[in-house]
Order: C-alpha cells, then sequence, then structure tokens
C-alpha cells in the first residue's frame, strides 16, 4: 500500500508539480482500492460466520451465500459513527494539551502540532464507561452492529479521501502530483492537509481508529461475558495487550511526530482510509475469533505470553525512546558512554550504538514479538487469526526497504558506510 520515497530533498514552491507515476500504472491503485475493502470483509465472514475457516466459494449458491453475509450500512450505525468521528475531533481540537513543533520536514519547515491524546484518550473511556454504566447503551452496541459499522466506515473513508484529493488541489503545498487521478487519489495530494492549525493526518493516525480499536475489543469481550458468562484467559490477554499498547502510544504520543507517515507520507486515500477502517477492522480480528472459539490456556503458557509481550515492548519502546532523546540531545550518554555515531556530509548524525547498534529498525523487532502475542493467544487451530502478524511482517519489510532507498539516496556514500557498521536490517543476526 506504500508507495515509494518522493524527493528527499523536498519542494518549497508554492505550486503543485507534476511528475510521472514512480511505478506500475495508475489503475492499480484503483484495484487495491477495491481488493483491500473485499478482503476486510472477507476475513470478518470467515470469522463470524464460518468459524474462522477460509472459506472459498466455489459454486454460486455458495458465493451468494457467502457475500449474503456482507452487512448493509444502517442508519443506526451511520450515527453512531458519525457521532463518534465529530466527539473525537471535537476532543482534538478543544481537549487540554500541549503544542509542539514536529520534526523538520524534508522542505526544513516544522508544523505546530496539538498534542492532547493522553486527556482525548482517558476522556472517551470515562465518557464510554459512563453511558453503559447508566444503560445509555449496552456493553456489546459496537459488536451488535459491527457488520454495518464496517460498511458505513467503508463508505466514510472513500468520501472522505475525495475531500483529501480535492483539499490538495485548492491549497497545493508545493508536492507532486502525477496528474493520474487514481495514483493521486490513492497517495494524497498534500503531505500535511490542514483547517487552520487543526490536522487531518495527525488526527486521523491518532483518533478515531485507535481508539474505536480498543472500544470494539472491549465490546467484542462484553459480547463473551454475556454469552459464556465469563472471559477466557486468552480474551483478556489480548484485551490487556492491545489496551496497553494504545495506552503506551499516548504516554509517548509525541514520537508520531518523527515517523514516516507523518514526516514523508502525503495523506490520501491510502492512511486514510487504513487509519479509519483497516485498523479497527482487523486488527480486532483476534478478539472476535476468540469469541467464537473460547478456551483456556495454562499458568505456564500464559506466564510465556506476558514474557514475551513484555520482551518485545522493552525492545520497541527502549528503542524509540533512545532514538527520540539522541534527536533531543545527541552527547547524551548511551549505556554510560558518548554515543557512536556517522556525521553525514549533510551535517545529519546517523546512530551506531545502543539497540540501533544492533539492527538499523530494531524497532520493528520489537513490534513484530508483540503482534505474534496477539496471535499466539488465538492457539493453532485456524490460520486466520495470524493474518496480522503476517501483514505486519510484509508491512514492516517493505517500509525498510523504501526507507532504506530513501537514505542512500539522501546520504550516498555515508549510508553505505552506515550498513557496513549495522549489516541488519530489523533482526539481529538474521534478517
Amino acid at each position: 500500500m506504500n508507495n515509494p520515497p518522493s524527493d528527499p530533498e523536498g519542494r518549497t514552491d508554492a505550486s503543485p508539480q507534476v511528475t510521472t507515476v514512480p511505478y506500475g500504472f495508475a489503475a492499480s491503485f484503483g484495484l487495491l482500492m477495491a481488493l483491500l475493502p473485499l478482503l476486510v470483509y472477507y476475513m470478518w465472514i470467515c470469522v463470524e460466520f464460518y468459524g474462522g475457516a477460509m472459506v472459498l466459494p466455489t459454486t454460486w449458491p455458495e458465493l451468494r451465500e457467502f457475500l449474503g453475509h456482507v452487512a448493509a450500512p444502517t442508519w443506526t450505525a451511520a450515527a453512531i459513527y458519525g457521532a463518534w468521528f465529530l466527539a473525537q475531533a471535537l476532543l482534538q481540537a478543544f481537549a487540554p494539551g500541549k503544542w509542539v513543533l514536529g520534526a523538520e520536514l524534508d522542505d526544513g519547515t516544522r508544523l505546530p502540532y496539538k498534542l492532547n491524546g493522553w486527556s482525548s484518550w482517558w476522556a472517551t473511556l470515562l465518557g464510554a464507561a459512563l453511558l453503559v454504566h447508566t444503560g445509555v447503551v449496552p456493553a456489546t452496541l459496537l459488536y451488535d452492529h459491527f457488520g454495518p459499522l464496517l460498511t458505513v466506515v467503508n463508505l466514510f473513508a472513500f468520501a472522505f479521501g475525495l475531500y483529501l484529493y480535492f483539499h490538495g488541489k485548492w491549497f497545493p503545498a508545493g508536492e507532486r502530483l502525477s496528474g493520474r487521478f487514481f495514483y493521486d487519489y490513492f497517495m494524497g495530494t498534500s503531505l500535511n492537509p490542514r483547517i487552520g492549525r487543526f490536522d487531518w493526518k495527525l488526527f486521523c493516525e491518532a483518533r478515531p481508529g485507535l481508539i474505536l480499536w480498543i472500544l470494539l475489543d472491549l465490546s467484542i469481550a462484553a459480547e463473551q461475558l454475556a454469552v459464556h458468562g465469563a472471559l477466557t484467559t486468552p480474551m483478556i490477554l489480548v484485551c490487556a495487550f492491545q489496551f496497553f499498547y494504545i495506552l503506551d502510544y499516548y504516554y509517548h504520543e509525541e514520537a508520531i511526530l518523527s515517523t514516516w507517515d507523518i514526516r514523508h507520507e502525503r495523506f490520501g486515500w491510502m492512511l486514510a482510509w487504513g487509519d479509519l477502517l483497516w485498523l479497527p477492522f482487523t486488527y480486532t480480528l483476534q478478539a472476535l475469533y476468540l469469541l467464537h472459539h473460547p478456551f483456556e490456556l495454562s499458568l505456564g503458557q500464559t506466564l510465556a505470553l506476558v514474557t514475551l509481550n513484555l520482551l518485545g515492548y522493552t525492545i520497541f519502546r527502549g528503542a524509540n525512546l533512545q532514538k527520540h532523546r539522541f534527536r533531543q540531545d545527541p552527547d547524551r550518554p548511551i549505556g554510560g558512554k558518548k554515543p557512536d555515531v556517522i556525521r553525514t556530509a549533510r551535517g545529519s548524525l546517523l546512530l551506531t550504538s545502543g539497540w540501533w547498534g544492533m539492527a538499523r529498525h530494531i524497532n520493528y523487532f520489537g513490534d513484530l514479538i508483540m503482534a505474534l502475542t496477539w496471535c499466539l493467544c488465538c492457539g493453532f487451530s485456524h490460520l486466520l487469526p495470524y493474518f496480522y502478524v503476517l501483514y505486519f511482517s510484509a508491512l514492516l519489510i517493505h517500509r525498510e526497504r523504501r526507507d532504506n532507498a530513501f537514505c542512500h539516496h539522501k546520504y550516498g556514500a555515508d549510508w553505505e558506510e552506515y550498513q557496513r557498521r549495522v549489516p541488519w536490517r530489523i533482526v539481529p543476526h538474521v534478517y
């Protein structure tokens, strides 16, 4: 779903530039926009109606039965999501937080961002708890409307992508456009589309889809409690692991400003649809599976999964914090010693010690370990619950290779020296 790196030097002129599509043909992106939503429906239908088996209808009656499970949008689902999106936008605009300058972009500018994810997160959870506790809505509301919500959010994401497409044309900011609709709609026409200081990319990456993910998890868990009378250990672990993952994200929210998506990726259908639909409706696959396949883990298995998850978190968060602190203070000791660095001809510093001396994207390794633990909670009866870690592995490998090409173009011989000092891409001594 990602495109090759754009011009690493960026552009500072005020009018959009037309360039050729970097690879493939623009219509291929239209094909992706058709197939990816079908994949989300396919996985949901398989888990919800076929016990997690990856069915393949081979006759017309079988196909008709399968497609009959595709949920039509409803006014109730539309009202739920409309209220949800508006509430999160209002929290982004008005909840208490701090203003910080983002990382330097390719054109040398730094944009102000309001970081209030921590307060928005707790305000949302408190509001949801009050609505359930007072009986305004049932705890299973989101699960009860999962199918219609999936369709509503899908339609909304496509419409929102169209808004983003025209936003970049109405308010050009120097991005290079291909001049081909499907590609520019897919990748976006603006790096940082904004209304005033309200940044659409930051909002979509950090609010409606991310928080909806955990609320869907909790609603699915509530359904298991209602149906089976108890929560299974695997369900508790999956919800706890993912809850902590999001909690940690908001606690270290500032780190998002230095990510690839924020700094380099234009904001179009790809990121918007991924943030709003792909994330909440596929990352809940493990919880959905466990709802229909309740089983228990031994104490040893539980401790092993908790230990493995903590190991992944230690690598992931430790590496990210180390790089973040290095960017703030390059002279800050790492392991009691001055950091080993490569000073490039551009004046940039490439860190080659601590976590970042083990692999060029050691943080991806920790992220993958955590993803694996979520899937392991589902046992080994079906492959579908492991889709997340398989997809995530492919995504991160692709992203690492894009980043490597980007940096090699940017730093030249200095990057070759960096590769010599840190030869491993993601997994030390393996890859």
